[in-house]
């Protein structure tokens, strides 16, 4: 391991040209940007890459440091600011997002591409150096390239077929004390997205109806309008630092994603052996050389930058990327490509569904489910779109042997082959990153028709909760569907309810201190519709209770294989004895007693939106303003998702995690359509537009979307061009 030690100096704008200044200053003057009464930026340019100049210059004054963050972390460079810690993290996304590979793309591009990579990297640095006094963290100039490093805008951009940063450095460190971690908590359980579909004969107009409802870290995307003279016209959310919006409509049609999950990323197991000092790995009875490659990692100690270069390895399969019962593991996957990017942009200007099917047919987008409504009354669902045709005689959920020709990848599977929906009988679709078996009540897809590997999703409580709902309403409004899809019906205590009245009821002695002590909370428990809310005390016991209750839910997971969550509750609840549902409920009344005064405390006391900072890590004061919220976790079903912990011994939880920009479009002769945002279009403190929409958050109340030039003018705050 070389280490190098370099002095951590001031950061400082890099020095720009006179040619890039004047570039930058005529870009800008083809650029303007209408700020409406909420904030949201409309960027009207004369060309596509004009508006995507503006973009970017707009997202920076809303929240650089969330724009440069997305980037310090998708070229693996998170240690040279957060230090040491961070190396592993790092090198893992260096091994499966190749920074090469990006420049190379880049320098091909197709000219119309290149302009608006261009266009991205130029709207961030004639920022910048519009705004000497801002100081970027790490990166002081963009390059057009970077976009190609991250070309789908989700949340879960890299893909390593379940190899985790543990089991890397574990392998490049020989360190056994590193501990492979099996996260299994609540956090990771809630992360997601619900998107659904309504044709006309489920809808009062007449018209097809699209809802977007992401479930990220708060403040991840930003709402957003781009209107070039070239045909484009797309309103919805963008990924920080992004050229495309991501999430969002058109006039004729909108496109919803949902994190996806059908395997497109395998690993293999390699036959290593040494000759001399050259590595080789078995591949169809031949010997192939191990490639080496030395990647340079730098990161911050103290007032010094330092660099270490750890020796990598990879096989025609990919990088080596950590080991499992004693041989070497590789990981094949295609994090960023070109095509993406181009299929990411192109969807935006799609003038219905045949368009946005032919785009579909790119076969690019590797970490997205899409939900789709189109101004002619279509709806369509894809789950997933790169699919890797595979040898379904091998188990692709777990490592496959990497010595034969038998596990290679053989090519892509069709669009039509995918798992996909066009126009159901059933008239609703419903993907909340559960199994696309229930996405449209009996018009669903069936799940003999596909290999597994297409569909690793189990169902979730939200899908139970989504499907009965959307399966059972009628005559859909804008307003209805936002209602419905404000349900905070708690699903997955439809079993452990009645379990723990059961056992409260037969399990115990009525002269037993614990069900004297119980009655009055298992009475509110067994009186409860199962819905979250403000004033609701049961809602209180029960989420304080299931997660207590969590760790032993999980175990039976180790016990009996069962993999999704609804599974294991549902085993859970059939096994429990009485005394374990009881005693831990009894626990939950005593630490609300002991934290609260009272353990009838309702929901909205404990459970609060609070943003005090805009900082990227938010800090929470128990001592300062907050808002009650009637949402909980999309962990338990509740469709509006509201994740919320005890931060650093706080007394109140707070929400980090959930709903973030959510939209409601109707696709007639115009577009109709509401949103919401959480908190505020602005990452600034100071600005009014920091958390002008925290209250309506709390409450689902939605905004009237400005979509026509004439609604953004009535409602304009501010017009201006990039640098004035």
């Amino acid at each position: 391991m070389k280490l190098i030690l370099l002095l951590l100096l001031p950061l400082s704008l890099a020095a720009q040209t006179k040619e890039e200044i004047n570039r930058w200053e005529l870009q800008a003057k083809q650029v303007n940007i209408i700020r409406d009464n909420w904030g949201i930026p409309h960027v009207y340019g004369k060309t596509d890459a004009d508006c995507v100049f503006g973009l970017l210059y707009a997202q920076c004054e809303d929240d650089l440091k969330r724009v440069e963050a997305n980037y310090i972390d998708i070229l693996g460079r998170n240690a040279e600011v957060y230090g040491e810690k961070n190396l592993y993290t790092d090198l893992y996304t260096r091994l499966l997002i190749d920074s090469a590979g990006a420049k190379s793309d880049y320098a091909n591009s197709p000219v119309w591409l290149k302009k608006l990579l261009n266009a991205f990297a130029d709207g961030i640095n004639f920022y910048l150096y519009k705004h000497p006094a801002v100081k970027p963290a790490l990166l002081t100039r963009f390059e057009p390239w970077f976009q190609l490093m991250w070309t789908d805008g989700s949340i879960a951009a890299i893909q390593s077929g379940g190899l985790t940063v543990d089991e890397l450095k574990r392998f490049y460190t020989n360190d056994p004390t590193t501990t492979v971690l099996t996260k299994r908590t609540e956090d990771e359980e809630a992360t997601g997205s619900n998107g659904f579909a309504l044709a006309p004969s489920r809808t009062a107009s007449g018209n097809a109806i699209l809802y977007i409802n992401p479930h990220v870290t708060f403040y991840f995307r930003p709402e957003v309008h781009v209107i070039s003279e070239e045909g484009l016209n797309a309103y919805g959310a963008v990924t920080w630092g992004q050229l495309f919006v991501y999430q969002g409509f058109n006039e004729h049609c909108g496109w919803m994603h949902t994190s996806g999950y059908s395997d497109v990323s395998d690993l293999y197991t390699e036959t290593i052996s040494k000759k001399g000092k050259q590595l080789f790995y078995q591949y169809d009875k031949a010997q192939l050389p191990v490639k080496q490659r030395a990647i340079t990692l730098s990161y911050k100690d103290g007032s010094q930058i330092k660099t270490t270069t750890v020796n990598t390895w990879y096989t025609q399969h990919g990088p080596i990327m950590g080991s499992r019962g004693g041989k070497w593991i590789s990981v094949k996957a295609n994090n960023r490509s070109m095509s993406s990017l181009i299929q990411s942009w192109v969807r935006t200007k799609a003038n219905g569904f045949e368009a946005f099917k032919k785009n579909m047919e790119l076969l690019s987008n590797c970490s997205n489910n899409t939900v789709f409504a189109d101004d002619k009354g279509n709806i369509a669902y894809w789950h997933g779109n790169f699919i890797p045709r595979r040898d379904t005689a091998y188990d692709w959920n777990q490592p496959v042997d990497g010595t034969t020709k038998a596990t290679d990848w053989k090519g892509l599977h069709t669009l039509d082959e995918t798992i996909h929906l066009y126009n159901p009988a059933s008239g609703f679709i419903q993907n909340c990153n559960s199994t696309p078996f229930t996405a449209s009540g009996s018009s669903s897809p069936k799940k003999e028709q596909y290999p597994a590997y297409m569909s690793t999703e189990p169902e979730n409580f939200r899908g139970i909760t989504a499907a009965r709902l959307l399966a059972r309403a009628q005559k859909f409004t804008i307003d209805s569907i936002i209602a419905n899809s404000y349900n905070t019906t708690l699903s997955a205590f439809e079993e452990l309810i009645p379990a723990l009245i059961n056992g409260y009821e037969k399990g115990l002695s009525k002269s037993d201190s614990v069900y004297t002590r119980l009655a009055e909370p298992i009475s509110i428990l067994k009186n409860w519709d199962l819905k979250a809310g403000v004033s609701s005390v049961a809602t209180t016991l029960a989420i304080e209770w299931i997660q207590r209750l969590l760790p032993l839910i999980n175990q039976v997971r180790v016990n009996s294989a069962a993999t999704d969550l609804v599974t294991r509750v549902h085993t859970y609840a059939q096994t429990a004895s009485a005394a374990e549902l009881t005693s831990n409920l009894l626990s939950v009344v005593n630490d609300l007693t002991t934290r609260y005064g009272a353990w009838k405390t309702p929901w909205g006391d404990i459970n609060r939106y609070q943003r005090l900072t805009g900082n990227l890590q938010e800090t929470y004061d128990d001592n300062k303003p907050s808002l009650p919220v009637g949402m909980a976790a999309s962990t338990w079903g509740c469709l509006p998702s509201f994740v919320s912990r005890y931060p650093n011994g706080s007394i109140k939880r707070y929400g980090y995690n959930g709903n973030s920009f959510i939209c409601a479009v109707e696709f007639g002769k115009k577009v109709k359509a509401k949103s919401l945002l959480a908190g505020g279009e602005c990452g600034d403190p100071n600005s009014k537009h920091f958390g002008d929409q925290a209250e309506m958050y709390t409450k689902g109340i939605f905004k009237e979307v400005l979509f026509y030039k004439e609604d953004v003018l009535k409602h304009a705050e501010r017009r201006y061009r990039p640098g004035e």
